[in-house]
């Protein structure tokens, strides 16, 4: 991989990144609140990218002219006074001791056609093309957000928050996302909830024996840490639900709990009234997640 090359893949990735930082594509991968880390990121690697090319440039053209120790100029293989042509002779004529003071010159060998030799250039690893996999990934795959398998092997990372916030008071369904509501059922036992029609979005997941949960991954930074928050399902469920479908549930709080079978961790139940499919959002992940 030369240094043209090296520039075109620096170029490549800080593209890839302002196109995913420009539309949906970055949701995928890192928390929405990073969108300007993103960007800066490919900003900087276009940057970068178009100074190394400039270097590179402003350096073939500096060495291209002037006095060359390799190609013109004073020669310090040629003549002089040179330990490759002579040196101190002994008085028996015998090895002239070189001089301590003279460096020693590099080895000088003649091309078969006589002309002086150029120095070869050290190659780059063959293996470093296996960098332009990660930047292809990114333009040619859109991985799809974590969904019911990592829900169904990873334990409920339900945490305790800091407090809760007053709910808006009304007869309209209350919006909820998955953790604020298993938050307040487990923590808070469900005091702000009662009598309350609540209306949570999240996609399915099964156990190993079939029963369902609504679930939504949680960021801390990226979809590397991603964990899922779950609600158990009771009453009216659907009778046939399939992983990984986007479900708006509209329910009631029920101070029924269970343990999350990968962790023991509590999860709450939530009494479906209606259920209804819905496209996946925006950001699957769950936007209240540490906030």
């Amino acid at each position: 991989m030369n240094r043209l090359a090296q520039t075109a893949l620096l170029f490549l990735l800080g593209a890839t990144l302002l196109h995913a930082g420009t539309t949906d594509l970055y949701l995928r991968y890192v928390k929405e609140g990073l969108r300007p880390l993103v960007l800066l990121a490919g900003a900087v690697l276009i940057v970068t990218a178009a100074a190394t090319l400039w270097y590179d440039r402003r350096g073939t053209t500096t060495h291209g002219g002037g006095d060359s120790t390799h190609g013109g100029g004073t020669s310090t293989h040629g003549g002089g006074d040179s330990t490759h042509d002579g040196g101190t002779s002994t008085p028996d004529g015998g090895t002239p001791t070189p001089d301590p003071c003279t460096p020693t010159p590099e080895p000088c060998t003649s091309t078969p056609d006589g002309s002086t030799p150029t120095h070869d250039h050290h190659r780059e690893p063959r293996v470093s093309w296996l960098l332009t996999l990660p930047v292809l990934a990114l333009i040619l795959v859109a991985p799809p957000a974590l969904g019911s398998y990592s829900a169904a092997h990873t334990g409920t990372a339900l945490t305790e928050p800091f407090g809760f916030p007053a709910l808006p008071a009304g007869d309209a369904p209350l919006r909820l996302a998955v953790a604020d509501y298993a938050g307040r059922a487990i923590y808070d036992d469900g005091r702000a909830l009662r009598d309350r029609e609540l209306r949570i979005t999240g996609f399915v997941t099964l156990d190993r024996e079939g029963a369902p949960y609504l679930v939504r991954m949680g960021l801390n930074c990226c979809a590397a840490d991603a964990q899922p928050v779950k609600i158990a399902l009771t009453g009216n469920v659907p009778p046939v639900l399939r992983p990984d479908t986007w479900l708006e549930i509209t329910g009631t709080y029920t101070p029924r709990r269970t343990k999350d079978p990968v962790n023991d961790g509590p999860i709450p139940y939530l009494e479906v009234t209606t259920a209804r499919p819905v496209p996946t959002p925006h950001d699957p992940y769950d936007e209240t997640w540490n906030s």
